[in-house]
């Protein structure tokens, strides 16, 4: 993942992608980029999410930025963890913005597999 990629899912909002039966699509603000590049997202409400994840273990992952249209698009495997440096981050992520009422429950762990050029430009779908 090169640091174009990095600087962009650090800065703007992810949308993560499901399925099972129907596809499922929601925003994420509680995420984050490891330093080798798996991407770690923090479960606050992710119910519809984590059941289609336990089904086939796929996720996609969009990103933009609304400003410059930069965009890409990851394919990978998710796992999911309960404990942990990276799930004690998000508690205290969550818990600080919602004043206790809301924590994260535990954290999804994305290895990318592929990452696509969403840009609109030529290489649009440029892995």
């Amino acid at each position: 993942m090169n640091e174009n990629v990095k600087k962009l899912l650090k800065e703007q909002m992810w949308y993560l992608a499901t399925y099972d039966q129907e596809p499922n699509v929601v925003p994420v603000a509680f995420k984050d980029v490891s330093d080798d590049g798996r991407l770690l997202v923090g479960d606050v409400f992710l119910e519809t999410t984590l059941r289609n994840i336990r089904k086939n273990g796929k996720i996609a992952v969009s990103v933009s930025s609304g400003a410059t249209l930069e965009g890409y698009q990851i394919k990978g495997s998710a796992g999911y963890i309960t404990e942990g440096p990276i799930v004690d981050a998000f508690k205290k992520s969550v818990e600080t913005l919602f004043k206790g009422s809301a924590t994260a429950k535990g954290a999804l762990v994305i290895t990318p597999e592929k990452i696509i050029v969403t840009t609109p430009a030529p290489d649009a779908g440029r892995r």
